[in-house]
Parts: C-alpha cells; structure tokens; sequence
C-alpha cells in the first residue's frame, strides 16, 4: 500500500444559505471536505494517514467521521488536545463570496512534535490544506520539506488571512513567499489569495518555480482554473518506488529551462440552480481530487478535468457527511 499524508483542521461549520427561510445547515467542514474527495480519487492501493490533531470537545465525533472512509489506513490516529476545535460560521452574499467568523481551533504543530509522527507514518506523498493558517508556520514547513522527499501538495487558502479580535477573517499579504513555495511541489490559491503573495500571476508562478514549485493552480471558481507548470514537469512517477533523495520524484519532460506553461482550464458545468448551490469546499475538493489523480499517475490537465467535475459535484451538496460517497456517484440527492 502507499500512503497520502493529510495535515489540516477538523472544522464544525453552521453555513447559512442566501435564500430566505432556508435552515442553516450546521455539520463537519474543513478538512473533512478533502478527505472525502481524496477518497473518492485515490487510487486502489492508496491509504489516507491524518497527521491531524483534534480538539477533545468533537474528538469522538471526528473518530467516527474518519472510519466512514475507505481509504483510511488501519493505523490512522488523530492527536487528542485539550483545546477547543473550530468552529467556523459562513454567511454567503453571493454564489463565491461569503464572510467567515472564527472561534477556537487546535494549535498548530512545532517541528519536534510532528517529525516523530510524520517518520511513523511511512508516507509516499503528502497533502496540507491551510484550514486554520496556523496548522504550520515557516519554520516548521521547511523542516518538513527537507525531511521528506515525496511530492507534497499545498492549498495556501487561510494562511492568506488574519483572525480579526470580532472573530471575522481578512485578507493580508504573506510574508516570505519564496521561502513558502520552497516547501511545497505544487501549490493551490484562489483569486483573493494570490493578489496576497504577488501582484498578478505570472509574477507568482515566477516565485513558485523559482522555488522548485513544479506547478501552481490558481482556482477561479465557476470560471475554472489557471495552471502555471514548470517547463520540465509532465506528470509524477509511477514506477512504485517511494521517493528518496537519489530517485527524482517527478517525471520531467526536459531540462528545467525554458518558459513557464500555462493555460486555462474551464470549469464543468454543475447540474444545480445557483440559488440551491452549496459553494463551501469547492476548493478544497478540487485540490485534494487533482493531487489524488497526480498520484496516481494522470498528467497535469486530466487531473485538472478530474478536479473541475469533482467540485462541480460538490456544489450540489451540502456538508462533508456523506459527501465522498456523493463524489464516486453513490447517493442521488433529491
């Protein structure tokens, strides 16, 4: 078996819908919106590891949460803390921009706790989703991107935000760019997102693979993606061997010269009326589904189409229960 790490934060949302008298839907978010989709996505042969804490409020909640997927590892384990677990509350103003009020949340790791757990769990690649903004900070990123030599996927998304004293989320620049995309193979911003890290994309994708980023995803909701892609990137390696230091962990189709690729990839169209569409986790799933399919060997814009029909697929849903198998097509909602 091969192992897909997950670092992110268990969140429980209450999302109110745009239209009037319709119940707010109170459940699981966060990262439980990826590990559904890398559930329906992965590969067989692929086990899903959560290198996760959980506050002890939800803790048992979470535990039943993780054994409704089918790709779990039989060791997985969560990390109980006394702290509070987040709570998270979205109001939608349209049909992609909502605001966010926070409270709570587990702390993040330091590098000395979670370079013990990360050598225990044998991973072959790895997926982090910035669910919090604190589940990593700089240094402990780049202790982790020198002690593992698989390919490690990157949703930025709150690490571009601040936890206002009201609890509401802003945007604000992030500091240390370059060094951020060293840690990271391939990185995921949406729109708001990226204008924090650099003035326009290409002035992005320029940083990324400077940095060693091989490809950079800019998600433009119902409009699609932006992909920005090494010259030298085609697809990641499926020959089965785990990565190590003297094996490449991508497959290149040249030499590292040459200029950036990029392109855009339109969205799929989602069978769901604007105003019944639930947008939470759209990003969240589309990422985790495009990392799936690089691991299991598809080039970079079969991934992309993956992704884009996985979110168009989300849309339709509303919550994270239930929601991987809604993704593999098992549940028809009324």
């Amino acid at each position: 078996m091969k192992r897909v790490g997950v670092i992110g934060s268990f969140v429980w949302d209450v999302i109110h819908a745009r239209v009037p008298g319709r119940t707010a839907v109170e459940e699981w978010g966060g990262i439980t919106y990826s590990l559904a989709a890398l559930d329906a996505a992965l590969p067989a042969g692929w086990e899903i590891v959560p290198l996760m804490k959980i506050g002890a409020d939800l803790a048992s909640r979470a535990r039943e949460h993780l054994a409704t997927l089918r790709h779990l590892a039989p060791d997985a384990a969560l990390v109980e803390v006394p702290d509070p677990t987040s709570r998270v509350e979205l109001r939608y103003l349209n049909d992609e921009r909502r605001t966010e009020r926070t409270w709570g949340g587990v702390r993040g790791w330091s590098w000395p706790a979670l370079r013990p757990l990360l050598a225990a769990s044998r991973l072959d690649a790895l997926y982090i989703n910035f669910l919090s903004g604190w589940e990593l900070d700089l240094e402990t990123a780049l202790a982790l991107r020198d002690h593992f030599d698989g390919p490690i996927y990157c949703d930025l998304h709150m690490l571009a935000t601040v936890v206002q004293p009201d609890g509401m989320r802003a945007m604000r620049p992030v500091p240390d760019v370059a060094a951020w995309c060293r840690c990271f193979d391939f990185l995921q911003v949406n729109e708001d997102e990226m204008r924090c890290l650099a003035p326009d994309p290409m002035a992005l994708a320029a940083t990324a693979m400077a940095s060693g980023v091989s490809a950079l995803f800019v998600t433009m909701g119902r409009r699609g993606a932006v992909y920005f892609a090494a010259p030298d990137f085609e697809r990641l390696s499926t020959d089965g061997a785990r990565p190590s230091a003297a094996e490449p962990r991508l497959e290149r189709a040249g030499a590292r010269v040459g200029p950036i690729r990029t392109a855009l990839t339109p969205a799929v169209d989602a069978p769901v009326s604007p105003l019944d569409a639930d947008p939470t986790g759209c990003g969240d799933v589309w990422g985790a589904t495009c990392f799936s399919r690089l691991v299991a060997g598809d080039k970079l814009l079969d991934a992309m189409r993956a992704a884009h029909a996985a979110a168009a697929r989300n849309l339709g849903y509303r919550g994270a229960t239930g929601l991987a198998h809604h993704l593999r097509g098992e549940l028809t909602i009324p």
